[in-house]
């Protein structure tokens, strides 16, 4: 006799794939999800760790901009000391040389000639005075030409004033320059 198999067995063979597509299925979407989610974690990690860094990065270059300003306000503190240093350093070495300019006009001044005004700009020296006659402002201005520390003397103005017929005065002014001796030019020269 033959053997005949009356169980659905085909119907529990078609149940049973499909119990195991299913359970493929679900694993296949527990192993993607878990790969996504990981994924996602690795990613947002990633994303945390540059944003620290990039923070870092921030904070150093401010600290570097701040330290860049301090350096730049250094400089201009010290170029100002620099500066005065150079000021006071032409002070003191000019300090000697405006006595010697009062010498020289002291030195060069003749008898019967007064100062009434002097001013001194630059290298620049304007005088006023008054004089009894011309012969004196010539000699005045012979004997600072023949000076070491004056140079170029120039008339610009002389007035004949006369107060009274007795009493006759001239007043002069006119301009000198400040010049340095020559043994003094070379020992600046040598510095």
């Amino acid at each position: 006799m033959a053997r005949i198999n009356l169980l659905p067995w085909r119907e529990q063979l078609r149940e049973e794939r499909k119990q195991r597509f299913l359970v493929t299925i679900v694993g296949v979407l527990i192993v993607a999800g878990g790969i996504v989610f990981l994924a996602d974690q690795y990613l947002n990690a990633t994303i945390t760790q540059q944003n620290a860094r990039n923070d870092f990065i921030r904070n150093e270059i401010s600290a570097l901009d701040s330290r860049i300003k301090e350096i730049s306000e250094l400089k201009t503190r010290r170029q100002q000391l620099v500066e005065r240093m150079k000021i006071i350093q032409d002070l003191q070495g000019n300090r000697p040389i405006a006595a010697r300019i009062f010498d020289q006009l002291v030195r060069t001044l003749p008898d019967g000639v007064h100062f009434t005004d002097v001013k001194m700009v630059g290298k620049s020296i304007s005088i006023e005075g008054a004089a009894e006659s011309n012969n004196l402002v010539s000699s005045l201005m012979r004997n600072q030409d023949a000076s070491d520390w004056l140079a170029a003397p120039n008339l610009t103005e002389v007035k004949a004033i006369s107060a009274d017929k007795l009493d006759q005065a001239n007043t002069f002014k006119l301009t000198v320059q400040q010049t340095l001796p020559k043994d003094q030019d070379e020992q600046g020269a040598q510095k």
